[in-house]
């Protein structure tokens, strides 16, 4: 048989990708090398957000007090988190299997390898089987990156280094946890582990957290951690990991950090090695897939989605870039817009952000006004939050009058910045929204009240 798609891996842009093409009526064949579902699903936003999800509820009832709720041996038990965590992606793992059966689409479970084009399309091999395709897409994900540190090898071998794979499965709470990485993944497992009991340290190379966070949003974050007994390491190049020692150099000499575990998080790199994107001539620009507005490569019926492309490694922007690429492959004219692309970092307190920040509108020279609102300005959060220190700061274009940017610290964050991605997607104007009606009271209203102070 040939196939009208084949798609390489079974991630978020995989098999969104197979799910619409398949609905559409194309035959679709989806290879996934492990699980599907992907890192996303099995190893990383959802696994990671069950575990929050806990350490929010256990951080609640430790401090009730403060809102008159009294809870005495309040304990986070982790096996029975992790349990949780498996059950809760097993049944997600089955929905898209579900799925995929409506959508007629045939998953092979394998290692995928391009072995080459034929006059009938594309032959990929699979554990063996050999599979014909008239178009692909390359859907691979990302792995860790794993930095050429001395011992960073040998300490993973012996289960001290984990990555973010093996410290979602660990049976035990360590007692110290040093961390490598104050980026997101970092940042959300501190945030875990030091609810759960954990001394954490964070070891970071930058003079900040969270990396291209607006650096005053980051600021905030860094104290709410700090306040809860996290320690960080600041300006501080690592430069051995000896046991269970981690090693860093920084501006007054070279200093070390114990840990019974350490974690690897300086983030991802594309997965496209040994996929035989050589054997058809697919460019790749330092291991990521070169991809345009359209997700096309630069060989006709080849696209590639998610990770593996390193624009934006977002499992939200892989569902987006899968559904422009099939709507191309349709006949449907579609584009990717990475502007208005949302993130988040569900810590506790959340942070959402959306386009520009103050650094890289400063960087760009973008002609903007900055408001910011502490988000006292919303009556529920006020009534929920206790010494809440939350923001939001809103970057709009003085001479069109529309957003280039929102960002937002505190409770609801994560649900609230879609709205402010609608805003910039759709180039709504300070006088536009401010004619929305929010509802009353909810936090989101803050944005509305950040209208009428420009």
């Amino acid at each position: 048989m040939i196939y009208d798609l084949i798609v390489i891996g079974g991630g978020p842009g995989g098999y969104t990708a197979a799910e619409r093409a398949g609905g559409a009526g194309l035959s679709v064949l989806l290879a996934e090398k492990r699980v599907l579902g992907g890192v996303c699903l099995n190893e990383g936003c959802i696994p990671s957000k069950t575990f929050l999800n806990s350490a929010k509820i256990a951080d609640y009832a430790k401090n009730g007090s403060t809102y008159g709720v009294h809870a005495e041996g309040v304990k986070l038990e982790h096996p029975a988190v992790v349990k949780r965590k498996n059950r809760v992606v097993k049944k997600l793992v089955s929905g898209l299997e579900m799925k995929m059966k409506k959508n007629k689409v045939t998953v092979v479970n394998g290692e995928a390898v391009i072995s080459g084009r034929t006059g009938d399309g594309f032959q990929v091999k699979v554990d063996g089987a050999v599979y014909t395709g008239k178009r692909l897409l390359i859907a691979s994900g990302s792995v860790p990156a794993m930095p050429p540190i001395p011992g960073l090898d040998e300490g993973y071998k012996k289960g001290i280094v984990l990555t973010n794979r093996e410290i979602l499965d660990i049976e035990t709470i360590p007692e110290n946890l040093v961390i490598i990485g104050g980026g997101v993944i970092g940042l959300e497992m501190a945030s875990y582990f030091n609810s759960a009991g954990s001394r954490v340290t964070v070891v970071e190379m930058l003079d900040h957290i969270a990396g291209p966070t607006d650096r005053e949003i980051s600021d905030i974050l860094l104290n709410n951690y700090k306040k809860k007994g996290i320690d960080f390491r600041l300006s501080a190049k690592v430069t051995e990991i000896k046991g269970n020692d981690v090693v860093f150099e920084s501006s007054d000499g070279i200093h070390r950090v114990s840990g019974d575990n350490i974690l690897i998080s300086i983030g991802r790199k594309p997965d496209t090695k040994g996929l035989g994107l050589e054997t058809i001539g697919v460019e790749t620009d330092r291991g990521r897939i070169v991809t345009d507005e359209f997700l096309r490569t630069n060989i006709p019926e080849v696209y590639a989605a998610g990770d593996v492309n390193g624009i934006s490694m977002l499992a939200h922007t892989a569902y987006r870039e899968a559904e422009v690429a099939v709507n191309n492959i349709l006949g449907k004219r579609d584009r990717m817009r990475y502007f208005a692309v949302p993130s988040v970092i569900y810590t506790n307190p959340e942070v959402g952000s959306v386009g520009e920040t103050t650094e890289s509108a400063r960087d760009k020279g973008l002609d903007v006004e900055i408001i910011k609102l502490p988000l006292a300005y919303s009556g529920r959060y006020v009534a929920e939050t206790e010494r809440g220190d939350g923001i939001v700061k809103v970057l709009v274009d003085k001479q069109y009058r529309t957003i280039r940017g929102l960002h937002i610290i505190g409770s609801y964050a994560s649900e609230i910045i879609y709205g402010a991605a609608v805003m910039m997607e759709t180039e709504m104007r300070v006088n536009d929204i401010r004619e929305i009606v929010f509802p009353h009271p909810t936090v989101c209203e803050v944005i509305r009240e950040a209208m009428f102070e420009i």
